[in-house]
């Protein structure tokens, strides 16, 4: 792949969105481990926090890259970020024990240890966008740090105004997970041979992905109007 090919560049802003996408836990979390800080050292928490976070994710990132040349395991993985794409439509995150530091040193290893704990997911979409790549890995980190620090938090509002964004970054979690699995080299051969369906199983695959994260919430939606219902009538 080269850079600044249309392939190299396409992969670059699909890393770039998945950090994105995937970033509202970061804000989070780095919000709630730095809140007790006196707000001179808030700063400080946040970015080294960060900093340390994403060197650990990176270093994760790579060694799944490596991991993935296992055979089945480029599979295993898609199956697995397949699930993710799912659980970023219908999660209700809770963060309640996300505990706060009282001290900057304190805060900056709640922020690394808690998105260590909760990078899974960024980790194995990343590996599965790069294709091998470790070049696309480390740019995609370095486009996404200043974007995770200073600009989660205004795209989680960007996010809550437009909730179609979700669907959007878990239909790329879900083509992402397909081209990993026909990417497996145990099974690419039933792939290769006919393009048209490889690309009619990514679409599927895309279409049950958003179509699942529909149902669930559409059906939670229910169970919490009809709760509602039943409250409001009883005596």
């Amino acid at each position: 792949m080269e850079i600044l090919s249309l392939a190299f560049l396409s992969s670059l802003a699909t890393i770039v969105f998945i950090d994105l996408i995937l970033a509202g836990d970061n804000a989070i979390v780095i919000g709630l481990a730095a809140r007790n800080l006196p707000h001179h050292q808030q700063k400080s928490a946040v970015i080294w926090g960060t900093i340390g976070a994403v060197g650990i994710r990176a270093v994760a990132t790579i060694l799944v890259v490596y991991l993935l040349d296992i055979p089945w395991l480029l599979m295993v993985g898609g199956i697995l970020l397949l699930w993710i794409a799912y659980k970023l439509l219908v999660d209700e995150n809770s963060h309640e024990n996300i505990k706060p530091g009282q001290t900057l040193w304190a805060s900056i290893r709640t922020i690394i240890i808690a998105d260590a704990a909760m990078g899974l997911d960024n980790v194995i979409a990343v590996a599965g966008a790069a294709h091998g790549n470790y070049l696309l890995v480390i740019l995609g980190l370095i486009i996404s740090i200043p974007i995770v620090v200073w600009g989660s938090t205004l795209f989680i509002k960007v996010i809550n105004r437009f909730p179609w964004i979700v669907y959007l970054g878990s239909g790329v979690l879900a083509y992402t997970a397909a081209k990993m699995i026909t990417h497996e080299p145990k099974i690419e051969h039933f792939f290769q041979s006919s393009p048209l369906f490889k690309w009619s199983f990514m679409v599927l695959v895309i279409i049950l992905i958003i179509v699942a994260g529909l149902w669930k919430n559409n059906l939670r939606l229910r169970m919490i109007a009809n709760k509602k219902n039943r409250q409001g009538s009883s005596p």
